[in-house]
């Protein structure tokens, strides 16, 4: 086997102990959750998957950062560094702190959609949709053809299909398009990258139609990288150049910092109209806390000021893709498919593929990551028909473009070894793959139902 290896730019200083239950422990304990990963206890996980946001590892500067930051009500100090930061990087002149990336979508989002019926976006992840619907509106994904085929090869994947984006403006009219979204990286189709050319096309075509333009930027980082490597104009540029290009004239962001910045809480929010952050300031303040610290501590707001820098060292940002690279080799060696080439921050199992037997409806993508739990103790999650919901308007089952099974790696967490255990757990899961069952939902909540609903075998 050849060995596709980025080696970690820095060295372990601090361990967490794991345990490994035994298969029975594994199998009884998936069934107390009611067949959901969410509700599994973390001591219970061997290897966790789960999620990448607000799971990686801080360094010494951001645990530094930790004791000197300012727990002050208003106008603490760590707040103007993050601000300071904030807009050197992106470029936007005001910048808003909030906790998460949800609660960014939930101050901004109702604002852009008051009165509008549509966002259209590259693709919606989770919480976007559900705060698009949540403000009235409907979300509509609009990604390039060329992600529909996991198996080809294309740069990019994650861009928005700017032909038939016009086409929707003219059908829906521009006057009832609240805002157009572009999810850098798209974490839908696969954590797949956009293009700068993309973004800039999908920005004019918002402009010339009166319609704001919005990033979600939670792999900003990320994604300027995959531009680095495969954009041509971008070959000789940093990653911060990269970054100012993303963003130029973008009329907002939102972002989780939980992603790129490299902390376990934290988010925010960028705009270039001053009239919208006068009312994102009012918001915040309604459901997040003072303007100041956002509904964070001090000391996060300083570990984010510091991960921001952290985030965009291109060493990182080589090592981090290189784990994906790694572990997609493997895959490869074993014929297991994924969304291809492999993503930024996770690597997408292709479970419809896996699993042809179990239709949409059954959630092969979920009944994937419950295999993966009882073959290793590894925590995974759907990123398919189950995580997509229902239809808001009639009730049914929505049929999802992908059944994805993501394996989402925590920054500077895991090791090179950690991959092989994942690697060799899908080989044995292949070996069995027709003997696998799908799954019913038998308790759902009616908005964001994969955290919470009860599932059982068929």
């Amino acid at each position: 086997m050849k060995t596709i290896y980025f080696p970690e730019p820095f060295r372990i200083k601090s361990v967490e102990p794991l345990r490994m239950l035994t298969r029975e422990e594994r199998e009884r304990k998936i069934a107390e959750a009611g067949y959901n990963v969410f509700s599994l206890a973390s001591r219970d996980v061997y290897i966790d998957l789960l999620t990448d946001s607000g799971t990686g590892a801080m360094s010494v500067d951001q645990w530094a950062g930790v004791m000197v930051g300012d727990e002050s009500y208003a106008g603490a100090e760590c707040y103007y560094r993050v601000q300071e930061t904030a807009k050197r990087i992106f470029g936007l002149p005001y910048v808003q702190l909030v906790h998460q990336g949800r609660a960014a979508e939930k101050v901004l989002l109702p604002v852009l959609l008051q009165g509008k019926k549509y966002a259209i976006s590259n693709m919606h992840f989770d919480t976007t949709r559900a705060h698009v619907e949540l403000a009235g509106a409907r979300a509509i994904d609009c990604v390039v053809p060329e992600a529909l085929d996991t198996t080809a090869y294309y740069d990019f994947k994650g861009n928005m299909d700017t032909a038939r984006l016009e086409q929707y403006i003219k059908e829906l009219g521009a006057e009832n398009i609240g805002v157009i979204i572009m999810t850098i990286t798209n974490n839908s189709a696969g954590g797949q990258p956009v293009s700068v050319e993309n973004i800039r096309k999908t920005r004019e075509i918002a402009h010339a139609h009166g319609i704001p333009f919005m990033i979600d930027a939670a792999r900003y980082a990320e994604n300027a990288y995959f531009v680095h490597k495969r954009e041509p104009e971008f070959a000789d540029s940093t990653i911060e150049e990269i970054v100012k290009a993303t963003f130029e004239d973008a009329d907002c962001f939102t972002m989780s910092a939980k992603k790129d910045a490299i902390v376990n809480m934290g988010g925010l929010i960028g705009c270039r109209n001053r009239e919208i952050f006068e009312l994102v300031k009012q918001r915040c303040i309604s459901f997040e806390g003072f303007i100041t610290y956002g509904g964070m501590s001090g000391r996060d707001i300083e570990a984010l000021a510091r991960g921001l820098k952290e985030g965009i060292d291109e060493n990182y940002l080589r090592y981090r893709i290189g784990q994906m690279e790694y572990l997609a080799a493997r895959l490869d060696e074993a014929g297991i498919p994924y969304q291809s080439p492999v993503g930024g921050h996770a690597v997408f199992v292709d479970a419809k593929k896996l699993l042809p037997h179990i239709p949409y409806y059954e959630f092969p993508a979920q009944a994937l990551a419950i295999e993966l739990y009882k073959e290793a103790g590894i925590r995974a999650c759907d990123i398919g028909s189950f995580m997509l919901g229902n239809d808001p308007d009639t009730g049914k089952q929505l049929e999802a473009e992908f059944e994805f099974t993501r394996l989402a790696i925590p920054r500077r967490v895991y090791t090179q070894s950690h991959l092989d255990v994942i690697a060799d757990a899908l080989e044995n899961i292949k070996e069995r793959a027709g003997r696998i069952r799908g799954y019913r939902i038998v308790e759902e909540p009616p908005i964001l139902r994969h955290f919470t609903a009860k599932l059982l075998p068929l």
